[in-house]
This record gives structure tokens, C-alpha cells and sequence, in this order.
């Protein structure tokens, strides 16, 4: 016997018992996955004498990793119905706008719009049966013939990038698929989804663990989408799709011209922004840059300004955090102590003095700027500056896109950019890579570097980074002017030794080794580029590794 505290109680438990058997079944179909000690594990997980002394929680949906379980799984029932009714068509999957998944068909000829119903009734009845998914460990080669009888050629390529000698795979009646992620137990916990016609191919909507396991309204985000179009097709053109197109790349010894071909796509682009705000120079007062963190905001604002003044146009920069108010002021205004006060609220700024300097600026005044001391937390007097006409300013920051921030500026003086990583890309067709991931790799690397930050402490704070970011930049994306996709494809083979190397300090009995083993699996699959001196000095990822020319 082995003793666990299961529910807040301590039970003694046999060997072999799943910790699915410990849940009562009525409450069966509302859980996805357990966390034993600091691991996630599915509930089909079996206790042994390693667990004695260890904790049991279930994971409902409103937990971020049970989420991703969810997601998975649904996306496996999915593939599996696209088996069972179309066995030859070759589908991918990727995120899209509205916290969604895009299925596409890859198969040139076949109409996704006429397979809706059909797709969809398949998929509920898959669900109603209450399959169970098992998982189950095969060798490479056993991996290799089962893929091969499915038709997934996209994953035996991938299988050559395993350090592993064996493979996990997950079975459902006769059908076998991976979808590198823990799965539920059954076809029936996935009880809440959609799924709708969105061009050219179907969207999957489900619960979000960060709208309390709610599905999202769906919204029609065409800047977004038209970004993520555009990303798709770049990706298309450059052939790095998936990981094994990258770790080709690499592996024929392309490695420079890997590089100049994802910093060629940021030219282009930088070159396609100063195109148009040259043209509308006479109108553009104010370029507002706001984008997620470690998207690369600092680095990429020197370049903009550097494009522009190659057209002649010199820009003046006012830093927003000049902006802040002090922090007894922001306790009365929030309500609160210190220790609970919500910094990254707009109301943080003061947004009347910033409104009225930028107003004075635009219209010919000298303006006294304020700096904020942080060492003494203080407001003081900065530099006193006047910009003259057709100078635009730059301002960048959390809320750069917010009209609150700028209600003083009419919106056509006003040139806004937000800027994020948007690569589409994805281990497997069943499997995209999360961004959310990269950019999370992108800031354990620069904390670790430049802020003595560990991983583990990055990994601690992420979650409310990202609390803010859902609040306060994604409600404002889709009024930018221009996106700026910031992904570079070659990034994560640079990123990897440093990140890995950080990483596996944290320890399965640490807590944020949920996060940290979901990132290992994800970088394990890269090859590795080791010569960082094929990266140029002005190349944005210089701002997470080191070496800018910038001094970021």
C-alpha cells in the first residue's frame, strides 16, 4: 500500500491503482488531466511506490495545462473522424483568430466546405460513444510502420528527430495518433466545442482555461487573420513549415542562408512600413507601437527608427514609463496597498499629462518632458524638447494602442503598429507550435542573460504577464495600421542550448516543472545552431541573446 493525499485527505492505495479509479464517476467526465506531486499526468496515470507520500489534484478546465490536454484531444478525436470518413486526405491544423484551431485540408482537390456535416456528425458520434484513449509506448521502428498504415508521413519524418528510442502513442479503438500532448481519458470528456465553416477550411472553438473554461464569443479579427494569412504563405514560400523543414535547413549545412532569409522577411517589412508612413508623412503626427512581451518591441523600434531616417524623416521617441504616477497616488486611484496593486493598469499613467505634452508637441510648443526616477519611485523634470512639423513621435508600450492613452491626437495623425511573433508553424500537421511557448523560451533566455533572472523565476510571473496582456493588448490589436510579424524561423535552434541548459535545472518536485518539461519537449526536437556570429548585430534576436548593436 501506498499512501497519497487525494481531495485533502490522506488514503493509503494499492500499487496499480489508476487515479482515475480514486474519482467518483459521476464527476469523471468534468476532469482532463491530474497533477501528481509537481507532473501532470492523465487520470489513466498508475500509482506506484515512487507516489508514496505525494499529493493528487484534478485538473478541471479553468487550469492552463489542462487546457492544452483538452485542446489536444479534440484535435485528436478530429483527425481520427477525418480517418474514419476521408482516410486519404492529409489535414493540418493551427491556432487562429478568436483563441481558436484552423483544420485545413492539404489535399489539394478535396472541398472542406462540403465535409462540414459530415465531419461533424462523426466527430459527435465518436464522442458519445465514451472511447477510452489509451496510451500506449511503442519502439521508432514500431512507431514508424503504425504511422505508415495511417497515412502520417509528417510524423515518421519527425521520429528522426527523437532523442528517445521509444515513442508514445495514443489508441482509440483501431486508431493511432500523437499529438505531443497528455490526452484525456476518454472521447467523452470532450463535451464542449463547435465546429463551423471558416475559409478555407473549418474553425474549432473550446474551453478556455483563461475565460473560466468558457468557449469565447467568436470575433472576426480580419487584421489578425490577414496577418496570420500572410505568415502561412511566407512560411509556405521560405519551405519552413514544420520543424523537420528547419532542421533540413540545417542539416545541408544552409545555415547562413537560413538566417539572411528570415532577416531579408524583417526588411521587407520594415521597408514596407516606411513606405507608408512616408507617403501619409504630412498627416502622421504619432506612431504608437505596442505588442506583447518579448516580442522584440525594443529592437525593432531602433530599426523603424533607422528606416525612417534613411527617407529622411527623423523621429523624436518619448518613453511612456516617464508617464507613471507614484506609487501612493496609484493606491488611492487603485484602492489598495502596495503589495496588491495592478501596475500594468492604464490608470497607472498619467494620462491627462501625456495627452496634453504629446497635444503641445504636435502643435509647435516646447514641452519640458517629465523622467521617472526608479530608484527613488519619483517623478522629476527631464529634457525640454519641440518637435517641428512632419516630425513624427514615437511612443511604445503596453498601451501604445489604447485611444485612451491618446484621445488628444485626432486618429488620423496617428500611425499605429502592433507587433508580435506570428510564425505558423508546427511540429507535425496535428501539432502547431504554440507562440505563447516561443515567446516565453524568448524572455527565460533574456532574463537568465541580462536581469540574473532564473528560468524558474520567469516561469513563476508568466502567468500574469499574460493576464495583462489578454487585458490590456489583445482588445487593441485589431486597430493597428500594420502588423509586424517579429518570428524569425531559425530562432529556436539558437535558443535552445541556453534555454535547455536552464531548464533542466528545475526539478520534477518544483512547481513550475509543469511549465519546464512542457518546453523541453517542444526544443528537443530542433536542431541546434551553435555559431551565434551568423546573426547579425541588428537582428532582433540579438535582444534575447546578446550582441546588439543596439545595446539592448
Amino acid at each position: 500500500m501506498i499512501k497519497v493525499t487525494f481531495n485533502d485527505q490522506e488514503l493509503s492505495v494499492k500499487e496499480g491503482t489508476r487515479v482515475l479509479e480514486l474519482v467518483k464517476k459521476q464527476d469523471r467526465k468534468n476532469l482532463v488531466v491530474c497533477q501528481v506531486g509537481a507532473q501532470v499526468k492523465e487520470l489513466h496515470y498508475i500509482l506506484s511506490e515512487k507516489n508514496d507520500g505525494m499529493t493528487i489534484k484534478l485538473l478541471g478546465l479553468n487550469n492552463a495545462e489542462a487546457g492544452r490536454a483538452y485542446s489536444a484531444s479534440l484535435r485528436y478525436i478530429v483527425a481520427m473522424a477525418f480517418y474514419n470518413i476521408f482516410p486519404d486526405v492529409k489535414i493540418r491544423f493551427s491556432y487562429n483568430v478568436s483563441r481558436s484551431i484552423s483544420c485545413q485540408a492539404l489535399t489539394k482537390s478535396f472541398n472542406m466546405a462540403r465535409a462540414v456535416e459530415a465531419i461533424s456528425k462523426e466527430v459527435k458520434r465518436i464522442v458519445d460513444a465514451d472511447l477510452p484513449i489509451e496510451r500506449v509506448t511503442v519502439t521508432i521502428e514500431e512507431a514508424t510502420e503504425i504511422y505508415k498504415r495511417f497515412h502520417l508521413d509528417d510524423k515518421i519524418e519527425i521520429l528522426k528527430y527523437r532523442p528517445e528510442n521509444t515513442v508514445h502513442l495514443y489508441k482509440c479503438g483501431d486508431y493511432y495518433n500523437y499529438l505531443h500532448s497528455y490526452m484525456v481519458p476518454s472521447t467523452g470528456c470532450i463535451r464542449n466545442y463547435t465546429i463551423t465553416p471558416y475559409s478555407p477550411g473549418l474553425i474549432i472553438q473550446y474551453p478556455r482555461h483563461e475565460l473560466e473554461a468558457a468557449i469565447p464569443e467568436f470575433q472576426e479579427e480580419s487584421v489578425y487573420c490577414k496577418t496570420l494569412q500572410r505568415s502561412f504563405n511566407w512560411a509556405e514560400k521560405a519551405n519552413i513549415q514544420t520543424v523537420c523543414d528547419i532542421n533540413r535547413k540545417v542539416d545541408r549545412g544552409e545555415t547562413l542562408e537560413f538566417v539572411q532569409l528570415c532577416e531579408a522577411y524583417h526588411n521587407r517589412q520594415l521597408a514596407e512600413l516606411g513606405d507608408m508612413i512616408e507617403k501619409e508623412i504630412e498627416n502622421v503626427r504619432l506612431v504608437a507601437i505596442a505588442g506583447p512581451s518579448s516580442s522584440g518591441k525594443t529592437t525593432f523600434c531602433n530599426r523603424l527608427r533607422i528606416e525612417l531616417l534613411s527617407r529622411g524623416i527623423n523621429p523624436v521617441t518619448i518613453s511612456m514609463d516617464d508617464y507613471y504616477f507614484e506609487k501612493d497616488m496609484i493606491c488611492r486611484i487603485q484602492g489598495r496597498p502596495a503589495d496588491e496593486l495592478d501596475l500594468e493598469h492604464i490608470n497607472c499613467l498619467d494620462i491627462e499629462l501625456f495627452n496634453k505634452d504629446l497635444f503641445d508637441l504636435i502643435n509647435g510648443e516646447t514641452v519640458t518632458l517629465p523622467r521617472f526616477n526608479f530608484m527613488i519611485g519619483k517623478r522629476e523634470a527631464g529634457k525640454t524638447i519641440r518637435v517641428d512639423q512632419n516630425v513624427p513621435i514615437i511612443i511604445e508600450g503596453i498601451h501604445a494602442l489604447n485611444e485612451k492613452l491618446t484621445r488628444s491626437i485626432p486618429k488620423h495623425q496617428k500611425f499605429k503598429i502592433y507587433i508580435a511573433p506570428h510564425a505558423q508553424l508546427n511540429i507535425d500537421n496535428h501539432s502547431p507550435l504554440s507562440i505563447t511557448s516561443a515567446r516565453l523560451i524568448r524572455r527565460i533566455v533574456r532574463d537568465m542573460k541580462f536581469r540574473n533572472c532564473p528560468a524558474a523565476a520567469t516561469i513563476d510571473m508568466w502567468q500574469s504577464v499574460r493576464n495583462g496582456e489578454f487585458r490590456w493588448i489583445y482588445p487593441n490589436q485589431e486597430n493597428a495600421d500594420y502588423v509586424f510579424n517579429s518570428s524569425l524561423g531559425y530562432e529556436l535552434c539558437v535558443l535552445k542550448k541556453q534555454a535547455m541548459d536552464a531548464l533542466v535545472k528545475i526539478a520534477p518536485s518544483d512547481p513550475q516543472y509543469l511549465v519546464a518539461n512542457r518546453l523541453i519537449k517542444t526544443l528537443k526536437y530542433f536542431r541546434e545552431i551553435e555559431d551565434e556570429s551568423l546573426i547579425p548585430c541588428n537582428s532582433l534576436l540579438r535582444e534575447f541573446i546578446g550582441g546588439s548593436c543596439f545595446n539592448v
